[in-house]
């Protein structure tokens, strides 16, 4: 690669604007131009000359009138649909749904009644009553956190989205025994 010497190098001065030629003047944008502000002018004379709107002739104030009570035949008469609509009953069949029977909610089995009662009192802060169950099986004694019963599942599944909100999680939703 070459070296260049940019340090004792000479300006280019007046030689090298010689050697460069002005752009010619558009003269193809500049007339466009002024044709386009001629149109634009025109329409704003032309708007405003022919724009205004013609003057109404002001008819003269109708005489007042006391107050007269207007006669059936001139009132509008509501249509016949809403006659039929104000005196149309529905009738909807209902289905009862029957009761599956009561439900019952563990959230827990503890060996200790100390762990029990510490999971009935988180319970007690969401606003809920627990008991506590003692059962005996083959393997030992066990503490049971039990709520309920419930008459529908829908009022166990709404305890049950109360505890998990103080992250209660473990429960379960079973029938009465």
């Amino acid at each position: 690669m070459a070296q260049h010497d940019y340090i004792n190098k000479k300006p280019g001065g007046k030689k090298a604007a010689k050697g460069k030629t002005a752009k010619p003047f558009p003269k193809y944008f500049a007339a466009l131009t002024l044709v386009l502000i001629g149109a634009f002018g025109y329409g704003l004379w032309y708007i405003k000359q022919h724009g205004e709107p013609e003057a109404q002739p002001v008819s003269p104030a109708p005489a007042k009138t006391t107050a007269q009570p207007k006669a059936e035949k001139d009132l509008p008469r509501p249509p016949d649909f809403i006659k039929d609509i104000k005196d149309h009953e529905v009738k909807v069949e209902v289905k009862k749904i029957e009761s599956q029977g009561p439900y019952q909610m563990q959230c827990g089995s503890f060996r200790t009644y100390k762990q029990a009662e510490q999971m009935k009192a988180k319970m007690a802060f969401a606003g809920l009553i627990a008991e506590i169950r003692r059962t005996e099986g083959s393997n030992g004694v066990w503490y049971r956190v039990r709520l309920g019963p419930y008459d529908t599942k829908r009022g166990a599944e709404s305890d049950k989205n109360k505890l998990e909100r103080i992250n209660i999680v473990s429960c379960g939703i079973w029938k009465w025994t």
